[in-house]
Order: structure tokens, then sequence, then C-alpha cells
């Protein structure tokens, strides 16, 4: 009996310790911890952009590293037309279902900032494996607000000129290249050039220049400007500036060319600079993926023409952020920190021109496949990063921007003078300035 007592015994201890375990491990969960052999949770990040294809496999393979780093973690690209983003953004906001990681422009700023969908990470600072050092100080300003860092830049590219080195030699002409390099690079030479590139009748039709690389994107047409003196905008954004003669100046070269000599593409056409048609076109460094294509002609690029005030590209930038109000915080965090990283400025720079010193500075930014040469990008590029302008900053941006469209498209429809379509414009967004 006793032998039978103490095996029975033996076995409701067994049971007890068993349950005991199981409630333990049970605990552990309950109170948020895990053993050290439980898995993480999977996770998927949505990561939206307005870029292309190209854009997005460039992102599929250099987040193979990341994946590699952080198997739990898969990422989702959101492509959206650049047209749309700020709006839709806008729309997710205020449906609590923003992306967990995104790309904004210069543009979109001020309206995120004062929606408070922006993400502080500004902790970043203490990774040493991060190097925040490596960044040009320049190119942080834009996403310093209130003491907190929102956003770190992946392009910082000044607006340049691609021209098509072939039509220069039939033309006789000395190119951009060549007289930059002598300080004779100047507006008007610009439109002697456009005149002499042009010629043909119809469909055989070539033009000298094209300074949109879409119908509603103006933004060469302030470098004008501002070369000879003028402004769009008062500093402190108060006063709608472009209404001045240096502005009248500007619109009345884009008349010339477009009515008069014919040089520049007709408003509305699209006559790609790839087709080999146009000799001079005006675009950001993200073009190069195009024009790396070109096999027809022979091209370079050189920084955009000078007036008495020297040059002024628009300095283009964009950056990546993390979204306030992500399901996964943290992993949101380490995405922006990994694409953020040398190693994801370095895979971006195959499209964009990149903010960290060390990528700018190196060989595998500069010598890409099909690149121009390393002399005639740091001619157009990164001896103008220090003199250009950037988009005024503004919450209600997009209605002003909505505004001058308006009277570029009355200059597009000759319904009005320049000197008439600048005072239209000033009293159409000087209410909106206050």
């Amino acid at each position: 009996m006793k032998k039978y007592s103490l095996i029975f015994f033996s076995l409701v201890l067994i049971f007890l310790v068993a349950c005991s375990n199981d409630d333990l491990k049970g605990k552990s969960k309950d109170d948020g911890t895990t053993n050290s052999d439980d898995e993480k949770e999977d996770v998927e990040l949505t990561f939206s952009i307005w870029g292309n294809d190209q854009h997005a496999e460039m992102y599929e393979e250099v987040l193979k590293g990341f994946y590699d780093e952080n198997p739990n973690i898969k990422v989702k690209i959101d492509l959206i037309p650049f047209p749309d983003y700020q709006q839709k953004m806008s729309v997710l906001a205020a449906g609590n279902e923003l992306p967990d990681v995104g790309w904004v422009s210069e543009a979109m700023v001020s309206q995120f900032i004062k929606n408070d969908i922006l993400s502080d990470i500004s902790d970043f600072s203490k990774d040493d494996n991060f190097d925040m050092n490596d960044f040009i100080p320049s190119t942080l300003e834009l996403w310093k607000h209130d003491g907190k860092l929102l956003g770190l830049p992946f392009s910082t590219p000044p607006m340049i000129l691609y021209y098509n080195k072939k039509m220069f030699e039939e033309a006789g002409l000395e190119t951009p290249t060549e007289l930059a390099m002598k300080d004779e690079w100047t507006w008007e030479q610009f439109e002697e050039a456009a005149k002499a590139l042009s010629s043909g009748e119809g469909i055989n039709r070539t033009y000298g220049a094209r300074l949109f690389r879409e119908w509603t994107n103006f933004a060469t047409l302030p470098s004008h400007t501002i070369s000879y003196g003028g402004s769009i905008f008062s500093d402190d954004m108060k006063e709608f500036t472009w209404n001045s003669s240096e502005g009248v100046k500007t619109f009345e070269m884009l008349n010339r060319m477009m009515f008069e000599d014919k040089s520049h593409v007709p408003p509305g056409e699209n006559i790609e600079y790839e087709g080999g048609k146009v000799g001079m076109y005006s675009a950001m460094y993200s073009y190069m993926t195009n024009a790396r294509e070109i096999t027809d002609f022979e091209w370079d690029i050189a920084p955009l023409p000078k007036g008495p005030n020297g040059r002024a590209p628009l300095l283009g930038q964009a950056g990546i952020v993390a979204f306030e109000g992500s399901k996964h915080p943290k992993e949101a965090k380490e995405l922006l920190k990994f694409l953020a990283s040398k190693v994801g400025i370095q895979a971006q720079s195959m499209f964009f021109v990149p903010a960290r010193k060390s990528v700018l500075e190196s060989d595998e930014f500069i010598t890409v496949p099909n690149n121009p040469s390393r002399e005639s990008i740091q001619l157009a590029m990164i001896d103008q990063m220090n003199d250009g302008y950037t988009y005024p900053l503004h919450e209600d941006w997009t209605k002003i921007e909505s505004e001058i469209i308006k009277g570029i498209d009355k200059l597009f429809a000759q319904m009005e003078s320049p000197t008439v379509i600048l005072e239209q414009m000033e009293k159409d967004i000087k209410p909106l300035l206050k």
C-alpha cells in the first residue's frame, strides 16, 4: 500500500510542477516579456514614394540588407504620382491611415509640420554608427523644427542643364560646358544658342530649349529672375515679389523664345529631350536615369546660365520621414535609419544627389555607368550646391503654386502680357500670404 501511495504522490507532484511551469510561461507572456527563444512578431511596414518603377526596384534591392538584419519585417512600397502625393497624405492623416515611412518634398514640410504628422528622430544623433556628422549641415536645416529633427534628406540636387552635344557640334557652337568653364555661360548666350539650334518644320522641327519637365513645373523660371537680382517672395514669405522688372524680364524671355523665336518647345507639346529634337533641357539629377539610356546622340550636363547676380539653380530637396500614428513606430524608425544610412544613401545615389559627404565624393556616385564625366558632375552640380535657391516654405504653398500656374497658363495661351500676368498673380496671391 505504501508503494502505491508513493507512486500516486509522485505523479501528483509531477503534474503540479508541469502546471506551475505552464502558468509561469503564460504569465511571462501576459507581462509583455518573452523567452529568449521566442521569435519576434512579424511586421509589415508601408513605405510611400512618388517615384517610378526603377526607384521601387532599387529600394527592393537595397532592402534585402535590411531584411538580413530584421527578418521579421517586410516593407511594402507604395507608388503615388507626385501631383497627388501631398493631397493623399493629408487624406490618409485625417483617417489615421498614414504610411509608416515615406518621402516628403520641401514644399510639403510646412503643412506636415502644422498637421503634426512627422515623428521626432532626434535620437538618431546618439547612434555613433549612424554618423550624423556625415550629412552636409545645410541639408538638415529644412528638417529641424523647435529643437526636433523630423526627417533626413536623401536628395539635394541643384537644377542642371542637359544638352545634346551632337546638335551643338552640327551648329558649330561652343557647348554650355565650354562656355561655363570660361565663365561666359549667360542667359543671353542660352537664348542665342537656342535660336541657332532650332530648325526644320512640322514633325522634323528641332528646338533649342525646353525649360519645363512637366508643364506645371516652373522651377527653372525663378533661377532667371534671381540671377538678375530679383526674387519671388520676401524672405519672411509675407510679400509676393515676382511682380518686378526682373520678373517681367523672365516672362518676356519665355514669351520671346516660345512665340517669336520659336526656339522653345511649344506649350503643352511633349517633345522629349531623349528623342534628339531638343538641344537643352533643364531638369534635376533624377532625370539622369532617362539620360543614361540615350544611345542616339552624345550628351552632357552643365550648370544653368548665369545673370548679373550669378547663378541661382533650384535646390530641390526631398527627405524620408517616419509618420506619426504608425502601429510599429520602433520598426518604422529602424527602417528610416537604414534608408538614411551610408548604405541606403549610396544605393539611392544612383538616382539622387546624396546629402552624405562620404557618398557625394565617392567613386560609386560619380562613376555610375553612362554617367557624365567627373569634371561635368563637379561643374554642373557639386560646385552649385551652395549657390541655389530653395522652394519657399508656406503651409498654403499648394494654393499659392496653383495661382502661379494659372498665370503661366495665361502666358502659354497668350491671353495677357507678362506685366499684366504678374500684376494679377500678385493680386491673387497676396491674400494667401496673410
